[in-house]
């Protein structure tokens, strides 16, 4: 069913969230109405030979607490784009400039953007300046009461599910 509403969806890790993914989420939000942010899965970036700092549901937790992110979805293979615009009726479908060329063919199904990316700033530039000081390699998230937080649902003070889709 057809609506007024102008979706925008993206795709990415989106690791070690920054003001580049920020600026990123709020330039895509201004194209429409209702922004979905489609965040890798630990198993699909490793398909894609990457490895990320934050687990999947650290991540989509940090997206989905971004004021210009309505909603929060996995992204589990490259498929999933067609039937993603098709399920969620997406009017846009936009990502970084360093992408430009390699989803055109989405163009059948919706408007395809490449917006240009914050130059300054990249999370592989930040793993990589890390990794010289000698940082840790993964979080060390520290809790008193040794609760794990890898689930969103081992604590009952995050509330984050209601932007996202699992």
């Amino acid at each position: 069913m057809k609506t007024n509403t102008k979706t925008i969806i993206t795709y990415g890790t989106f690791d070690l969230f920054h003001y580049g993914h920020v600026r990123l989420f709020k330039r895509l939000k201004a194209l429409g109405d209702k922004l979905i942010v489609a965040v890798s899965t630990d198993e699909f970036n490793a398909l894609k030979g990457k490895a990320a700092f934050f687990s999947y549901l650290q991540r989509a937790e940090i997206v989905a607490a971004c004021k210009y992110v309505d909603m929060v979805v996995p992204e589990t293979h490259w498929q999933q784009k067609a039937k993603d615009i098709c399920k969620y009726d997406v009017s846009t479908f936009g990502i970084g400039d360093d992408w430009k060329g390699e989803f055109d063919e989405l163009s059948i199904l919706c408007d395809v953007v490449y917006l240009d990316r914050t130059g300054e700033i990249s999370s592989t530039e930040i793993k990589n300046s890390l990794a010289d000081k000698g940082a840790p390699t993964s979080p060390a998230v520290k809790d008193p009461n040794n609760n794990s937080h890898d689930n969103p649902h081992d604590n009952p003070h995050d509330n984050f599910d209601n932007k996202v889709s699992k």
